[in-house]
């Protein structure tokens, strides 16, 4: 067969890399993956390969390794992909914003299982074991969805620390999470003691929430106007699960309309969270309109007297957030910095506010609820 030496070099690599140790799989896949796009992208862009060798080299690979997935022609060119996108990795000194295929290696190269670690990772600069800890499938979503290398290497980052799933990746990138990540109307820098903590707390919340679970049709509600406090709080605690996936990790729900009643005034927080991360208590206000100034004296309020009779001493100082339907950014920055608790103001969306293109790139809720249970077994 006229692609007999290429099969032989990508089935012989296949095989040597299955006997690697367990724990080494997923980051040993990825560079043979990485090794294999490659070779392939030297020799069919660059060599004289004929136009249908990957064709051919992926159906040969089927007949001469039964039942082994993963090297169909789609795949062997999304390996393809994979190399050329990330050919960075070829030459870590190079500017990541400059990876092209003018950076690719001459063609003619012989197929090498390459280690794709630098000698010395933390030079670069890029997150190399995030990257390695992320599934191919998960690459493939993210290569797919995403251009920029910023919003590729953020979703990267975040798809390792918090362990997404695919699908929980791609309704990530459907909520466009990368630009609306530490943009959050705040005052933590002034009020925080720690740079550290104030620099956690910004990045911790988002300046928009999509809780595309609240469907105001279900609800038999016309008019947004009616959507009000009370019917959003109660969504969320039927979806509380669902919710805490969309605020963020590290996230532990304490409970809603959480009674305080200090010098004999009784408040009530209308939800209550601890965030590990952040060693706090999180108080959450829901207001149904556009964000107003008084809403910031009423959370200080509240904040205060946890503070004061709720915080434990090993706990950080409590943080609030406002939950509006709209607001001014640059009013709620300008007005927030005259208080001395730390709090943000973020706004929501419901399903209604949804664009038709947002709703089509998330899941139906069967979809969703599947997810979730996948998730607790």
């Amino acid at each position: 067969m006229i692609y007999d030496e290429a099969v032989k070099a990508i089935k012989t690599a296949i095989l040597q890399s299955q006997y690697s140790a367990a724990q080494f799989v997923n980051e040993k896949q990825l560079m043979l993956y990485l090794s294999i796009g490659k070779y392939i992208s030297l020799n069919s862009r660059k060599g004289s390969w004929g136009k249908g060798a990957i064709d051919a080299i992926g159906n040969q690979l089927d007949r001469e390794l039964p039942g082994l997935r993963g090297f169909s022609p789609r795949n062997l060119r999304y390996m393809r992909t994979f190399y050329e996108e990330w050919a960075y990795l070829d030459n870590p000194s190079a500017e990541l914003s400059k990876t092209s295929n003018a950076n690719l290696a001459p063609a003619g190269a012989k197929l090498q299982i390459t280690n794709w670690h630098p000698s010395v990772p933390e030079q670069t600069g890029f997150p190399y074991e995030a990257f390695f800890s992320i599934g191919f499938s998960h690459h493939r979503v993210i290569l797919s969805k995403l251009k920029d290398n910023s919003e590729r290497l953020y979703y990267i980052v975040k798809t390792a620390e918090e362990k997404l799933s695919r699908e929980a990746l791609e309704v990530s990138i459907a909520r466009d999470d990368y630009h609306h990540q530490a943009k959050l109307p705040n005052n933590f820098s002034q009020t925080l003691p720690a740079a550290e903590q104030a620099f956690r707390a910004i990045n911790t919340f988002k300046d928009e929430y999509l809780l595309d679970f609240i469907n105001v049709e279900e609800l038999g509600i016309r008019d947004r106007q009616d959507l009000d406090e009370r019917v959003v709080e109660n969504a969320i605690i039927h979806n509380i699960k669902n919710f805490i996936l969309t605020f963020g990790k590290d996230f532990t729900f304490v409970r809603n309309q959480y009674h305080l009643d200090q010098f004999g005034v009784d408040q009530y927080i209308d939800l209550l969270f601890f965030n590990r991360d952040l060693n706090c208590l999180v108080a959450v206000e829901l207001k149904r309109g556009a964000f107003k100034t008084a809403y910031l004296g009423q959370l200080q309020g509240y904040l205060s007297i946890l503070d004061g009779f709720e915080k434990k001493p090993h706990e950080n100082p409590s943080i609030g957030l406002i939950l509006c339907k709209d607001m001014e950014k640059s009013f709620v920055d300008y007005v927030i910095q005259d208080y001395k608790k730390p709090m943000g103001v973020a706004t929501y969306k419901t399903s209604k506010d949804m664009s038709e293109k947002l709703k089509k790139a998330l899941p139906d809720i069967d979809d969703l609820r599947r997810l979730l249970e996948a998730e607790d077994s």
